[in-house]
């Protein structure tokens, strides 16, 4: 099982560092990390770019997760009559190694994003019907509040409360607990503005580009 677990985490890392935000910006002659929160997740790309590139790449950063996640499933091959834990133990171990590769990602000198999309593709296929509550819990806080960064704390704090509700493994309690901290310190600054009340709401474009925030220098 470990070179198993090891290679699910260094594939998972690099999977999770692969900077989608900043590529799809590129194209568009952006420096995503100068624009708007200067975050390369999905959110600041719609913000500064529009819906088409944001919704690209949510689900491109979806697919990182999902991907560091799945593979260790379709390589153990579900196998009968064996313990599902092992498995469980890879797969997480995927999904986790790529959170922290999209939060620091080495091909962004370790700059990255909140990791909200990456998990909860990762966590979809790890614990579906967790996940499924969680953007349940992230959609309707969106639809109350507009506020993405709440949506997103609420929905990640929601994922090990529907693990211990549903009595899954300790090794997922924990993990997803870890996650749901992980998150909210991600996202401090913004609880920091929603304490403040100056919080972005979704709807709310940034500034366009300048030409200041073109494509870096190499």
């Amino acid at each position: 099982m470990l070179p198993l677990l090891l290679t699910a985490i260094v594939i998972g890392y690099l999977l999770g560092s692969l900077p989608f935000g900043y590529l799809v910006a590129r194209a568009r002659g952006v420096n995503i990390f100068e624009v708007g929160s200067k975050n390369p997740g999905a959110t600041n790309v719609r913000r500064v770019l529009g819906h088409g590139p944001g919704n690209l790449v949510l689900i491109l950063d979806g697919l990182k997760g999902a991907v560091a996640s799945g593979w260790p499933l379709a390589w153990a091959g579900f196998r009968s009559g064996n313990s599902a834990a092992p498995d469980e133990i890879v797969a997480i171990a995927g999904v986790v190694a790529a959170i922290v590769g999209h939060s620091f990602s080495c091909f962004t000198q370790f700059r990255g994003g909140k990791s909200v999309a990456t998990g909860a593709g990762g966590f979809l296929v790890v614990f579906p019907v967790g996940m499924l509550i969680a953007i349940g819990v992230w959609l309707l806080t969106l639809a109350l509040t507009r506020y993405v960064s709440l949506a997103s704390i609420l929905g990640a704090i929601s994922l090990p409360i529907s693990a211990i509700v549903l009595h899954r493994s300790v090794i997922l309690v924990s993990i997803t607990s870890v996650i749901a901290l992980f998150v909210m310190l991600r996202h401090r600054a913004n609880i920091s503005r929603l304490i403040a009340g100056t919080e972005s709401k979704i709807g709310r474009k940034s500034a366009p580009a300048s030409p200041s925030s073109a494509v870096p220098k190499s």
